[in-house]
């Protein structure tokens, strides 16, 4: 996919089982998976989250100059933990160029998370409430771009779709990554080095186990 594709619109029908039935949602599992995949991999993780230290380094001194710029390239590196993760749970080895392979769904990645970031502080403002829906509701938003090559809008509301039949479960689930960040930003930042891989690759785990991976390539 080329980064500045806005994406493919998928047959919908291709979700009909997840759309129609209940999952589970095995936190601990996915949180497990998550720190084994760091763990066999760790010099890999460690060294792309330094990087990404370092880029949110430079945008806090230049953010107010282009902060549309910044988030568009915040959403691509962040997507390197998913490339990573659906290569190593299909069995394909990383290189760590493999990280940087977010930036092939640039456009599409970029015009989610401001989708997204507009629609959930709406919902924020509005009653609260519906801000927390929606920030868990799109949860497999970025997995289903990187997944089907999806343009951003289907991937928005097919992942809202599939979390709300078990809304609640992955209500759990993304508070409990929430948490485990938290606690990483309060070791004097460090711990992030760990929980931020960690949380990104159960999360890739979760989308993996209840959707399945579509393609082989990413």
């Amino acid at each position: 996919m080329a980064a500045f594709d806005f994406g493919v619109k998928v047959d919908p029908d291709l979700f009909d089982k997840q759309l129609h039935t209940t999952c589970s949602v095995n936190v601990q599992d996915y949180i497990m998976q998550g720190w084994e995949m760091f763990r066999e991999n760790i010099g890999e993780f460690t060294g792309f989250t330094l990087i990404i230290f370092a880029v949110s380094a430079v945008c806090s001194v230049f953010y107010s100059a282009s902060p549309l710029v910044f988030s568009a390239i915040g959403a691509a590196l962040s997507a390197g933990y998913t490339i990573a993760a659906f290569r190593l749970s299909s069995g394909q080895p990383i290189l760590f160029n493999d990280f940087f392979r977010g930036f092939n769904y640039f456009l599409p990645l970029f015009l989610a998370a401001l989708a997204t970031s507009i629609l959930v502080t709406i919902g924020f403002v509005l009653l609260l409430v519906p801000g927390i829906y929606l920030a868990v509701g799109y949860m497999f938003t970025n997995f289903l771009v990187i997944d089907y090559r999806m343009e951003f809008w289907q991937a928005m509301e097919m992942s809202r779709k599939i979390i709300a039949r078990n809304w609640f479960a992955f209500f759990g689930f993304a508070l409990v990554l929430l948490v485990l960040n938290l606690l990483g930003a309060l070791a004097l930042g460090v711990g992030l080095l760990v929980t931020l891989p960690v949380t990104s690759c159960a999360a890739a785990i979760a989308y993996k186990e209840i959707v399945g991976l579509y393609s082989s390539e990413w």
